[in-house]
């Protein structure tokens, strides 16, 4: 069954957490749309490998309107916090118990969000106090699934196992 996933997502994205996992999810015949402030924008990786056009604003956008939410790291995750609607935007997907995949520095969002406090999780090691601190349970691991909606990866080199989790949870 065909699942619409959100990606949210700005300049300096790490070029591969979108990437892959774009390209894992689209071959499993998932639909993605990207969302950021402004509908057509190009946005542009931190390693200037990626090029990819806004398809809707989030003024644009209802977390009803998808099935899953994919937030890619870099510092992305980092700018985006600081709008409120991209906030809220992330927390109705946990509260609404819908996938949620966040690698690498995505759980910010979720930090800020206030929607980590008792889960499981992993990320990027310089988000690990904060994730702590936001009521995670840390674990150094290259993938960490949390009650069967909440997937987390740590780098780039975990994208094998954060795309295989992610698709196992959109069956």
């Amino acid at each position: 069954m065909v699942k619409k996933v959100a990606v949210v997502m700005t300049d300096l994205v790490e070029d591969s957490e979108y990437s892959e996992p774009a390209k894992a999810l689209k071959e499993a015949g998932h639909h993605l749309t990207i969302i950021e402030k402004t509908k057509g924008k190009t946005i542009k990786g931190k390693k200037d490998q990626l090029s990819v056009t806004v398809d809707a604003s989030i003024d644009d956008v209802k977390p009803a309107d998808f099935d899953a939410l994919l937030i890619p790291g870099g510092f992305s995750p980092d700018i985006l916090r600081a709008d409120d609607r991209f906030v809220c935007f992330a927390k109705a997907f946990m509260d609404d118990k819908k996938p949620v995949f966040a690698i690498c520095h995505g759980p910010q969002l979720l930090i800020t969000a206030e929607s980590l406090k008792g889960r499981e999780v992993t990320g990027y090691k310089s988000i690990k106090v904060d994730l702590k601190n936001a009521g995670a349970n840390f674990h150094d691991k290259e993938v960490v699934v949390c009650q069967n909606q909440l997937v987390t990866s740590r780098t780039p080199a975990d994208l094998p196992a954060f795309n295989r989790e992610s698709l196992n949870l959109l069956k």
